[in-house]
């Protein structure tokens, strides 16, 4: 907690010495639109439509000036369009990338966008909403701007370097996009708006199911969307396919909107279609179509400016085959300089793998040694006292087993002896005991004699009288 308090302390500190710092803030579903952002949209009114609940809204702004306004999508991790007004052109400067605290942690007290680099671990859940530098490294793609830094001025353009104003761009497209919405935009729309601060711009990118590292999609197409609010005004579409770097198509506004979401209006009142002069349209048309031919557009078309244009053109007919061959060279030597720090690599890395596993061998070794020695000495207390329990418990048992053969010993004569003395009493007193039972033996016996004489008898007895009933007839009941 100090260590962040600390962090936000310093980081308001550099805020107030470096005022040129880039700020932006995420505006909340209470507020209107893009809140002071709504200055880049016609009549304030932002485009309608994109109300999926992974649509952020962003007012970037810069040196506490509304610089631009971004629509984010959190669930490509993309742009899907940014709205901004036309200033001068300026020159290129050097990249610094910027990201939005609030998209990945609302409850950050980063209000402004920051370096990512200075961060530090301030943000919770860093890249789970938003892409990072990260995701671009070794991807083959560029960080696309959709507002170009060239077309703000050069105090305002670290404003546009930020990861929320960015898609992915193979370097070529990048190039192509940023080229030729710079002439667009310089040579075609702004001389056909009589009132510069009443032009209207949308760049914007439609998401596809490629993705870049499983996390941010490479964009289907891209597209800009410009209104002249102004009297004589107009509105226009263009758009350009990503597998094709020199495609530029034309179209209306209503047509532009088909291409996105269902129900989607880029402009309030379709930037009064019906009112909008179909002349200046047209002339915005052709210049748009000689850009896309390749042909310079300029505010006279003189014979001197033809003729410099065909010299330009045989002059990069002539140079076209030498500089195919210096890319050619180039191209080679930067794959033989990558080829031999690869190889330097490959040897760094085998050699660095060879020490590392010796000297992971030779500490398993030492490891494994000094575990040995110390299971050695505390088995030795151990066993000390074992082999001492084993002598104390062996005495006892002699002890006893000394103690048991002289019991036994002494109870033979002990035991003779008292049996000995014992015998006459017994004897003695066994006589009485004998006479009684030799009386109730001779008892008995007679008296056996005597029932079975009396069975006898009263068997014969039986017999007689069941003859007499057999054979003497019978007589009277009376007798």
């Amino acid at each position: 907690r100090e260590w962040t308090m600390k962090t936000s302390i310093l980081f308001l500190l550099c805020i107030s010495l470096f005022p040129g710092f880039s700020q932006g803030r995420v505006v909340r579903e209470d507020e209107t639109g893009f809140a002071e952002c709504n200055v880049f949209f016609p009549g304030q009114v932002p485009p309608e439509g994109f109300t999926e609940p992974f649509h952020v809204k962003i007012c970037q702004q810069y040196n506490r000036a509304p610089r631009f306004a971004t629509l984010y999508s959190t669930k490509d991790k993309i742009p899907l369009y940014s709205a901004f007004k036309f200033t001068k052109s300026a020159q290129s400067e050097e990249e610094s990338w910027l990201v939005e605290p609030q998209i990945d942690d609302p409850e950050n007290d980063l209000h402004e966008m920051v370096h990512e680099a200075d961060i530090g671990g301030t943000v919770a859940n860093l890249g789970a909403n938003q892409a990072l530098t990260s995701d671009y490294v070794g991807s083959g793609y560029e960080r696309g701007l959709l507002n170009p830094s060239l077309l703000n001025e050069e105090d305002f353009q670290v404003a546009t370097y930020t990861l929320t104003n960015a898609v992915p761009l193979s370097p070529a497209l990048s190039k192509s996009w940023h080229r030729d919405l710079g002439r667009v935009v310089e040579q075609a729309l702004t001389p056909h708006c009589s009132n510069m601060d009443h032009l209207y711009l949308l760049a914007g990118a439609i998401p596809s199911s490629v993705q870049v590292k499983g996390k941010v999609s490479v964009p289907e197409s891209l597209w800009v969307a410009a209104c002249c609010d102004a009297p004589e005004g107009w509105s226009l579409g263009l758009v350009k396919k990503i597998n094709d770097e020199s495609s530029l198509a034309d179209l209306t506004v209503r047509e532009l909107e088909k291409q996105l979401l269902p129900g989607v209006h880029l402009f309030k009142g379709h930037c009064g279609e019906d009112k909008q002069n179909q002349e200046k349209r047209e002339a915005v048309l052709q210049a748009v179509s000689q850009i896309r031919s390749g042909e310079q557009v300029g505010a006279s078309n003189n014979q001197e400016t033809k003729e410099s244009g065909w010299v330009r053109r045989v002059a990069g007919i002539i140079a076209t085959p030498f500089i195919k061959l210096l890319e050619l060279l180039i191209y080679i030597f930067v794959e033989l300089v990558k080829f031999v720090f690869y190889f330097l690599w490959l040897v760094v890395k085998r050699v660095v793998g060879t020490i590392l596993d010796g000297v992971y061998s030779l500490w398993n070794g030492v490891v494994s040694y000094l575990k040995a020695v110390s299971m050695v000495l505390i088995s030795i207390p151990y066993d000390v006292g074992r082999v001492i329990i084993n002598i104390c418990l062996g005495f006892l048992q002699i002890v006893q087993d000394v103690l048991s053969l002289t019991y036994r010993i002494l109870s033979i004569p002990v035991g003779f002896i008292l049996h000995l003395a014992a015998f006459p009493y017994h004897s003695i007193c066994a006589i009485p005991s004998v006479l009684k039972d030799m009386a109730t033996g001779i008892g008995g016996t007679f008296s056996l004699v005597i029932d079975a004489t009396a069975a006898v008898l009263h068997g014969f007895c039986y017999l007689a009288g069941h003859i007499v009933k057999r054979f003497v007839p019978k007589g009277s009941s009376d007798d």
